[in-house]
């Protein structure tokens, strides 16, 4: 894990407080003041050696998972292709982790009714509902469905419309007057620019049919194309925001190395976009630092080109 992000920027130090991965991300966040914060969190978190065979498989002690709570995360979604790299045993050790740390999970669980739960998170002015969901096409294998008797994740067999139509049921049935809602969706490739007419029919469907605010889709290892749909916002690959690939060869061209965070501002009363702050960042040494400004107008140019067709345009603001 260490040699390669070493080998390119430098030394990482081995030991180092539960912050440290967060570097210039803590200072951003101070200042933004987030009335939640919410990743998609693709490992697992476990000692567990039962290890699944497949090509990666990643996995976090339980003793680094403070790294959460140093940067107050509230929320993880989980339905993704690493969070059972070691076991529905390694999966049963994430989800203590996580509740011990008093971090909402939504996408996983110990049964199906535990996984397709939402998670509740109680706003300044509303209540949010976060909904996850994991999808064969960003490579969550299909018998990693939770069931009645068995833990796995929150699966969607297909992107059809009408598996929208049976999530957009779901959340009508659980959302109460004056609440805004979030679906995550880790679908897709790793690389590429391109966006399926079948995220954007699904994305479309649970906005138009339940009020949706934010698609927020995940799987690419840089950021996608961004879409503004009836006034929400379909966010159709966020990129990693932290990640262990300094010095991995192959897709240079995607600069995974620059990350964004993503500071939305919501209708509270509606649900609409009102704003959304692109906030670059850069890993190096296994921490988020501050990019160049060259670095910074080239993720600002290339996500304004890739967004263009969606009717989107990405800007550079005065402040930033």
């Amino acid at each position: 894990m260490w040699c390669l992000p070493s080998k390119r920027n430098g030394p990482i130090p081995r030991r180092n407080q539960p912050s440290y991965v967060w570097g210039a991300a803590l200072e951003q966040l101070r200042r933004m003041q987030p009335d939640a914060r919410i990743i998609n969190l693709e490992t697992a978190v476990t000692r567990s050696n039962d290890r699944v065979r497949k090509g990666i498989n990643y996995r976090m002690s339980p003793e680094n998972a403070a790294c959460l709570t140093a940067a107050k995360i509230d929320c993880c979604t989980l339905a993704n292709n690493h969070v059972l790299d070691w076991g529905r045993t390694g999966l049963g050790e994430t989800l203590a982790t996580l509740e011990e740390l008093n971090i909402s999970v939504v996408g996983a669980g110990r049964n199906d009714r535990e996984a397709r739960a939402p998670a509740v998170l109680d706003l300044s002015k509303a209540r949010l509902l976060v909904f996850s969901f994991g999808s064969p096409s960003s490579g969550v294998p299909l018998d990693w469905a939770a069931t009645d008797d068995a833990p796995g994740v929150n699966l969607l067999p297909e992107l059809s419309e009408r598996h929208a139509l049976r999530v957009a049921e779901q959340i009508i049935a659980l959302r109460k007057p004056g609440d805004l809602v979030i679906v995550s969706i880790h679908w897709g490739s790793n690389w590429g620019y391109d966006v399926s007419d079948e995220q954007r029919i699904f994305a479309h469907t649970l906005i138009d049919k339940a009020g949706v605010s934010i698609i927020h889709g995940h799987s690419s290892h840089h950021p996608r194309p961004i879409e503004i749909y009836h006034d929400r916002l379909i966010l159709h690959g966020c990129g990693d925001f932290l990640n262990d690939y300094e010095g991995i060869r192959g897709y240079e061209r995607y600069r995974g190395d620059l990350t964004l965070m993503y500071v939305i501002d919501l209708d509270s009363t509606g649900g609409n976009l009102q704003v959304l702050k692109l906030l670059p960042m850069q890993i190096k040494n296994f921490r988020l630092s501050v990019p160049s400004p060259r670095d910074i107008d080239w993720i600002q140019r290339t996500l304004d080109r890739e967004s263009q067709p969606f009717e989107t345009r990405v800007t550079v603001a005065s402040e930033v």
